[in-house]
């Protein structure tokens, strides 16, 4: 009889190795589940207490849309348009549900597509980023971050820390472990579209704008709720890297990271072949605005004049109304860059500087350098620059010369001088030309630019009264002690002689020259601050005022600045510089309409070869005025023609400058020839 299959093969029992394996198994099971619990209800508790903590902590979304440190200068031209931005750029008003669909869908493309499916944070994205981080050759938390939106948000809140932007953006595990719970809460205290409010107005993205709406009007001139596709993936495309992206930067480098970003916004779905293909081939392009660059040396400025507290520590976006004018700024931009590209050798690295502005002082342009396309902040060669102003100061001695009395016809000798100076010994200055003309007028002497004729007339006017005309005219900058003075020894700023000259077309009143109008709140028209601008003080009458103008223009008319002389009988007048040595040349002149002024120079102080104030910098004034005077007929200058010397009277030719007037002499020699046809009527032997 067969035995059953259960007596046929008896169970083996296992021996004592398998038996003690199997128990250390079991074992470790048991331990790792009864510990792995407990540690996920530790863990579990502790990221729910710090999830709930943050969640108590975080203020209203409202509160948090402004990240930024401090407030923005927006620039208008006299007109009213927008020329330049200083600070930090900012508009709050965007928000998740008003910004333009096109450009929420190419954030969350570039940033986080599963955005509106994850609680806060993706495990499948960090784990990514860590692989391509190892792949790289860098720490698994180095580079790419994997980070979410809502992470991103936690960074630049700083997780509710304080803490610079560096140090909050700085990668760690702690931080990273940080992070969970913050953006958790986040996701409970407010709703998607809140974090994406968040966000969108907090990033930065670069040129000074924080948020896409400022970024948007910066790039584009136009409100981030109307940006087309191209311009929408501009924009998320800065996001990577807003310096290196930023269009104001390099334009052919952000088109092409536009490109990419459409891309990725067509394979998501969010835009259709036909939509990608029309965006990838009509790229965005910056606006007139944000592509010309122009007046950036002019908002400098009034950055720099302008108080402290209305600029660059503001707290407020403000609005400053300037007196900017962008055809005045292009045409002297235009007249430097067809100067130098016809009449200066390639590679030269000399510079050059123009102001421009009308005979109050009301500043229309101004070019810091022949790099007219560096950003904000460059030097700026118009007022910054102390440069010795040359024979361009003479001016100052002639104004002096005729307030005591003195007229431009008066007689002077062009001769040899010595003054022994003090501690100095003897100083014998010399004319450029080497030469010495003789008895000339003081009008001549100005148009040759007589050295020594200068020194002499400021001797005799007094060093201290030539000092104190020039600062009266505006001249702030300390001014030379000795008989130097005369020939421009002492260093000034272009803009601060221009303001200068600018008063001797002024009547002879102070001119300071001015760049803001008013101030207000940006987006308010109520009008907060109005610049302070007072009618300047008379520093000479208005008699030597007319006077000086008239040798000044007889300074382009027949004399060394014949270059600047302008066509259709423009009257115009100014004054040559050229500094001993060669180091700076000037041309500081005006019409009836504006006053320009000129320099060129190199930044090292190396020697100019070739180079006088009658040369290069008149022509460039030249082609300056050319241009901005362009549709407006000529205006008469406010010069007084002096009266001519009467001939026969032998005491007018030969003229001692001892301060007596030319009608003092007129006078005098009047009344003793009216003595002599007396006496002889009368029949009296005057002899």
């Amino acid at each position: 009889m067969a035995k059953s299959a259960k007596q046929a093969s008896p169970q083996r029992k296992p021996g004592f190795i398998e038996r003690f394996l199997r128990w250390v198994f079991r074992t470790l099971f048991r331990v790792t589940w009864w510990v792995g619990i407990r540690v996920a209800i530790v863990g579990g508790l502790v990221l729910g207490g710090a999830t709930a903590y943050y969640y108590f902590k975080l203020p209203p979304m409202e509160t948090l849309l402004d990240g930024r440190a401090g407030g923005s200068v927006t620039m208008l031209d006299h007109r009213g348009k927008v020329f330049a931005w200083r600070g930090q750029q900012f508009d709050g008003s965007l928000r998740a549900e008003t910004v333009s669909p096109v450009l929420r869908n190419a954030v969350i493309a570039t940033e986080d597509k599963r955005f509106y499916r994850h609680f806060g944070i993706s495990p499948r994205g960090i784990a990514g980023a860590i692989r391509i981080n190892l792949s790289e050759g860098r720490g698994p938390l180095e580079g790419h971050g994997g980070s979410t939106i809502t992470q991103q948000v936690a960074k630049l809140l700083c997780l509710g820390e304080d803490g610079t932007e560096a140090e909050c953006r700085r990668q760690s595990l702690a931080r990273k472990i940080k992070e969970v719970p913050f953006s958790m809460a986040m996701e409970l205290k407010y709703d998607k579209n809140g974090i994406l409010s968040i966000y969108l107005n907090r990033a930065y993205l670069g040129a000074g704008a924080h948020g896409f709406e400022a970024a948007a009007q910066r790039y584009f001139n136009k409100s981030a709720r109307d940006v087309t596709a191209a311009e929408a993936a501009m924009l998320a495309g800065l996001l990577t890297a807003p310096t290196r992206y930023a269009p104001t930067t390099n334009l052919e480098r952000s088109q092409a990271r536009a490109e990419t970003v459409v891309g990725l916004m067509e394979t998501q779905g969010y835009l259709t072949r036909v939509e990608a293909d029309i965006a990838r081939a009509n790229p965005a392009t910056l606006s007139s605005a944000a592509r010309d660059l122009a007046g950036e040396a002019f908002a400098d400025w009034v950055m720099q004049d302008a108080p402290d507290y209305l600029t660059r520590n503001t707290t407020e976006d403000v609005a400053f109304l300037t007196t900017f004018d962008a055809r005045i700024q292009k045409a002297a931009e235009s007249a430097l860059e067809h100067v130098f590209a016809t009449k200066v050798r390639e590679g030269s690295k000399a510079q050059a500087a123009i102001v421009v502005m009308s005979p109050d002082g009301a500043v229309r342009a101004i070019v810091g350098g022949r790099d007219i396309d560096a950003g904000p902040g460059s030097f700026n060669r118009a007022t910054q620059a102390m440069r010795q102003t040359g024979s361009s100061f003479k001016p100052f001695v002639y104004a002096a010369a005729l307030e005591s009395g003195m007229n431009p016809l008066d007689i002077v000798v062009d001769e040899p001088i010595t003054i022994n100076v003090p501690g100095s010994g003897p100083y014998s200055p010399k004319n450029y030309t080497r030469e010495f003309r003789g008895p000339i007028t003081l009008t001549e002497a100005l148009a040759q630019s007589v050295n020594t004729v200068a020194v002499r007339v400021s001797e005799q006017v007094g060093r201290g009264r030539v000092q104190a005309v020039a600062q009266d005219f505006g001249i702030d900058s300390p001014l030379a002690a000795g008989p130097a003075l005369a020939l421009g020894a002492s260093e000034s700023t272009l803009i601060e002689m221009t303001g200068a000259y600018a008063g001797f077309l002024n009547g002879g009143r102070r001119t300071s020259p001015y760049g803001w109008l008013d101030l207000r709140l940006r987006g308010d028209d109520q009008v907060l601050m109005s610049a302070d601008r007072e009618q300047g003080y008379r520093v000479i009458n208005e008699r030597a005022a007319g006077h000086l103008v008239y040798m000044l223009n007889q300074v382009v008319e027949t004399g060394t600045g014949g270059r600047a002389r302008l066509p259709d009988g423009r009257p115009a007048a100014g004054k040559t510089g050229t500094t001993q040595g060669a180091r700076d040349a000037w041309f500081i002149g005006f019409t009836g309409d504006y006053v320009t002024g000129v320099w060129m120079g190199y930044d090292d102080n190396s020697k100019l070869t070739g180079v006088t104030g009658g040369g290069l910098p008149a022509e460039i004034w030249r082609e300056t005025m050319v241009r901005v005077h362009e549709g407006l007929p000529p205006r008469p200058l406010p010069l007084i023609v002096p009266e001519p010397p009467r001939q026969g009277l032998d005491d007018l030719f030969t003229v001692n400058i001892d301060g007596a007037s030319i009608d003092e002499k007129v006078e005098s020699v009047a009344k003793t020839i009216f003595e002599d046809v007396l006496n002889g009527l009368l029949g009296r032997n005057t002899n």
